[in-house]
């Protein structure tokens, strides 16, 4: 390898771990929001709703620099192969970051609805979805980072569990809108949230799969 060879490739990684950073940012983030969004629905903290909700528009932003940093890199180095998958799996993941962050803020849209009313009973499922939503985000990143295909089928395995809780809230919130009627408008918007809590673990299952097909080359559905 020549100096100039040597040159671009210390370039180019350079910028992919530019790209890497950023990435990180509007993960932690989007983990911030929904950890967030859950707590304002916890405590009925409309102060901590509204500062999800200002928080997404910060999430955008960063989407769109992201994505002008991805295009200029394409222009700049014109990556080939596998270098060129890796930056296409970087811009679907940031378009499944921005909508988890969409879900995060519906949920906070929830609290501000439903903050004068007690709740119909504790949040304890809800929560844990959420605590394996962050998981899951936080892993799927990692895995695409790292280019580790075991973590990333990781992501899949917890998105079951997730799965399981929001078949439990279901159930639950089910019965207690048989037993009172009066319950029913929370405990549909308490449905909304469990399923955006469960399209959150997709999206982040979503980014696993695309960590697998760039390892691999293999196309694999983790929600098997």
């Amino acid at each position: 390898m020549d100096n100039l060879e040597r040159e671009r490739k210390v370039v180019f990684e350079e910028k992919i771990s530019l790209l890497h950073e950023r990435l990180q940012q509007m993960g932690n983030l989007v983990e911030e929001s929904i950890a967030l969004s859950i707590e304002a629905l916890k405590s009925q903290d409309l102060e901590l709703a509204r500062k999800v909700i200002d928080g997404d528009d910060v999430i955008d932003d960063l989407e769109h620099v992201i994505e002008d940093k991805i295009i200029e890199f394409i222009a700049t180095q014109q990556p080939m192969a596998k270098d060129l998958r890796r930056v296409a799996t970087l811009f679907k993941m940031i378009n499944d970051l921005e909508r988890m962050a969409d879900y995060a803020t519906s949920i906070a849209r929830i609290t501000l609805r439903i903050a004068d009313q007690p709740l119909i009973k504790p949040l304890v499922d809800i929560p844990r979805m959420a605590i394996l939503s962050q998981k899951m985000v936080k892993q799927a990143l990692d895995a695409y980072v790292r280019e580790d295909v075991e973590l990333a089928i990781a992501v899949g395995k917890d998105d079951d569990e997730v799965d399981k809780l929001f078949g439990q809230i279901f159930r639950e919130l089910l019965t207690i809108m048989m037993e009172n009627p009066k319950t029913i408008t929370q405990a549909t918007h308490l449905l909304f949230v469990g399923r955006w809590l469960e399209r959150i673990s997709d999206h982040a299952t979503n980014i696993a799969e695309e960590v697998i097909f760039l390892v691999t080359g293999e196309k694999r559905n983790l929600n098997e």
